[in-house]
């Protein structure tokens, strides 16, 4: 997607801007003022019973996932999904065509920048590649699985997390269809033990460190 692309997305979503292929300032609100939507419905009882009943797990063991895999809520202040930027994988993407820069470098980090800032930035250079690189919603899912998990584009999958906190929820669950997880989740329980399988699946080798299962164990047990 270049950036006459990306701008006339932006227009039939709503932003009236130019389809000119010059990005700058007015593209990059824009951007911004699509992602925000401060009404975006929360999810209710019944669709998490839907979702568990969809992966065959309990409602306690979903709610157990929400919440300790989570920044503990779907979106921002300013009613914006949840985002981590990553610039390890946007130089990676883009074959390092834009490092070294704030959103595109060899090594990960540059936490401490705001990662909204760090995407517009990136989306006017690489679109594609802007949004894969990053880690969507509630369950901090990355954009670059987005075909694996059913999206049309990376920016489909991002922008699936605007409407509804539910949408954030279907994410999680086609990563945890999608990556065979199901069975570790029915699993879970009060016993960290139990848990170590679907830590170290959806959070990698450092789940330990974190204590990812025994944060779990501690929710399926409150």
């Amino acid at each position: 997607m270049n950036a006459r692309q990306l701008q006339q997305w932006l227009v039939e979503h709503g932003q009236p801007i130019a389809v000119d292929a010059i990005v700058g300032p007015e593209t990059r609100a824009a951007i911004l003022a699509a992602f925000a939507n401060t009404c975006a419905p929360a999810v209710s009882e019944a669709q998490i019973s839907g979702f568990a009943k969809r992966l065959s797990c309990s409602v306690r063991q979903i709610k157990a996932i929400a919440k300790v895999e989570s920044g503990g809520s779907a979106f921002d202040s300013k009613g914006r999904p949840k985002i981590l930027f990553e610039r390890h994988l946007f130089h990676r993407l883009t074959d390092g065509r834009f490092s070294p820069s704030i959103f595109s470098e060899a090594k990960g980090g540059g936490y401490d920048h705001s990662s909204w800032d760090k995407l517009i930035h990136a989306a006017c250079r690489d679109a594609e590649a802007a949004f894969a690189a990053v880690s969507w919603g509630r369950f901090q899912v990355l954009g670059m699985h987005w075909s694996a998990l059913g999206y049309t584009s990376p920016l489909s999958l991002a922008y699936s997390t605007v409407c509804t906190e539910a949408a954030h929820y279907e994410l999680l669950c086609r990563y945890i269809e999608t990556n065979k997880l199901s069975q570790h989740v029915q699993c879970l329980s009060a016993k960290a033990s139990d848990n170590r399988a679907f830590a170290r699946a959806y959070n990698g080798p450092a789940y330990e460190r974190f204590a990812y299962h025994e944060k779990l164990a501690r929710e399926m047990a409150a």
